[in-house]
């Protein structure tokens, strides 16, 4: 059996984004129909969109989702039809050699469902990072649906499966940061605020916000910064110092990306201190330090996947510190909007203008 559903499409290279009718399959072994509640619209989406991923078109978008299991295939245990769930695009296979060591977050064998969507010709689609939840339904492996408490809001829930979840991991799982520590944090869209908010739930005294925004160093105040940089006015490095009694942060997340920023970060942290890299750079970057500097200042510099997010672990800790009201996801949420909006979303990013534009279905 199939299921054709309307789902927002990608044909070409920078062409404006469909609402089409697409055909998705019952799930085989291994897999989960999921009926799809809410999707958040990442930069993620639009890189796709644009062909800064691969040029595998047509692309299925959305990846940032949460909603209600439909069905599974044979062999599939930890989920059943009528779960609410969050989908994560990293479903660990439990064999690779990170999985076996027990480090699971690193899984060098993540998984999709086998099954492929297509458009009403047949057309192959290529989801964007193997979940395509812009459709009303969609079709993903089992492990990339991790069950949650069905009283969190879905345009909430949904953003911990990628946002927010890498921002809050790249404070807490990568960066380490404890009771007492003195982060800054580079760079205050999504994933940055959401870092914010990562070192303020893990205890940090002093949470630095840096940015050229002000409506994002705003935002940032409200996660839980307690100082804010406007890194156009200022000197990003030396605020960080001063306001650290000359030393710089304990831990300083990059959440931009860019060379220049990462070199930022380097200077702005305390010797044997922490750098974490969440931001992603595009492949023509390249970064200068001078190599005295990177062992003379000791302490470590981390990239973070996915904010080293293991979904069993972090998904249902997160959506209950959620419902208890020690973690503010709806803050994230700047504004619902239909299938047919998303195209317009991507306008608003750019103008830097919401923090989440969410698909709710």
């Amino acid at each position: 059996m199939t299921h054709q559903v309307r789902a927002v499409v990608a044909r070409g290279k920078g062409a404006p984004v469909s609402l089409e009718t697409i055909v998705v399959p019952d799930p085989g072994p291994g897999e989960a129909l999921v009926k799809i509640e809410a999707c958040g619209v990442c930069h993620t989406d639009l890189h796709y969109r644009e062909g800064g991923i691969n040029d595998d078109f047509p692309f299925l978008l959305g990846h940032e989702a949460a909603g209600i299991v439909e069905s599974v295939g044979e062999g599939v245990t930890d989920v059943a039809p009528g779960d609410f769930v969050i989908l994560n695009w990293r479903a660990v296979c439990g064999q690779c050699r990170a999985c076996l060591r027990g480090r699971p977050w690193y899984c060098f064998n993540t998984h999709n469902a086998k099954q492929k969507m297509t458009l009403l010709d047949g057309t192959e689609l290529s989801p964007a990072l193997g979940i395509g939840a812009f459709a009303e339904k969609t079709l993903v492996a089992a492990g990339q649906c991790t069950k949650v408490d069905p009283t969190a809001s879905a345009a909430a829930a949904g953003l911990l499966g990628c946002g927010v979840m890498a921002g809050i991991g790249a404070a807490i799982n990568t960066g380490n940061v404890g009771r007492g520590d003195s982060v800054a944090v580079i760079g205050c869209g999504g994933v940055g605020a959401a870092a914010i908010a990562g070192a303020n739930l893990a205890g940090a005294a002093k949470v630095i916000a840096v940015d050229i925004d002000d409506r994002k160093l705003a935002t940032a105040e409200k996660l839980g910064a307690t100082h804010t940089v406007n890194s156009r006015n200022a000197d990003a490095v030396e605020a960080i110092r001063e306001l650290t009694g000359g030393h710089g942060a304990d831990v300083v997340i990059e959440a931009v990306g860019r060379p220049e920023t990462y070199q930022q970060a380097f200077y702005a942290r305390d010797l044997a201190g922490t750098v974490v890299l969440v931001g992603v750079p595009t492949p023509e970057m390249k970064l200068e330090l001078p190599l005295l500097d990177v062992f003379g200042r000791g302490g470590a510099l981390k990239s973070s996947w996915y904010g080293d997010c293991l979904p069993s672990r972090d998904f249902p800790m997160l959506i209950d510190l959620y419902l208890q009201g020690r973690l503010d996801l709806d803050a994230f949420v700047t504004e619902t909007i239909a299938l047919d909006e998303v195209e317009k979303a991507f306008e608003r990013m750019h103008g830097g203008d919401v923090l989440r534009s969410v698909v709710v279905l």
